[in-house]
């Protein structure tokens, strides 16, 4: 049996000030840490006003949030998009006391693993979703990000 290319086509688009923000490079590292096979994804970075209506058209929340993610297909390759706030990020990262490039890996790792079909809907699938984002950033060289 032939194993699934790992080939990752990622899109990058700063629809916001791109200053201060991570790079192309660091996007596709994390990216791909995440990956299992090949996909082909959309990371999108927004200004809160359409990442709360993103959030309010699609998951009924008035609010803008981290990061959204739109799986399109999961087979053969992954196709979907990541929509990330850059505006939550940064707060959230203050917030909780966490550097913000670790909070950026930890939210396209959490995206990514949504894009291949991951859910945090029961205590058990959070927790294997959660290990799972652990390792791999663990292996990026960040520390958990739950703690």
């Amino acid at each position: 049996m032939q194993k699934p290319s790992r080939r990752l086509d990622l899109s990058v688009q700063y629809v916001c000030n791109p200053e201060g923000l991570p790079s192309r490079t660091q996007f596709r590292t994390w990216a791909r840490a995440a990956l299992e096979g090949g996909a082909q994804v959309t990371i999108r970075l927004v200004e809160a006003d359409e990442g709360q209506e993103l959030n309010k058209e699609y998951r009924g929340k008035d609010y803008a949030t981290n990061v959204l993610s739109f799986p399109y297909d999961t087979e053969p390759r992954v196709f979907g998009d990541l929509v990330i706030c850059p505006a939550v990020v940064a707060r959230e990262a203050a917030e909780q006391g966490k550097a913000l490039e670790a909070h950026y890996a930890h939210l396209v790792v959490h995206g990514m693993l949504h894009l291949q079909g991951w859910d945090h809907e029961d205590d058990a699938s959070a927790e294997a979703m959660e290990q799972q984002e652990r390792e791999i950033l663990a292996a990026q060289g960040y520390s958990d990000p739950y703690e």
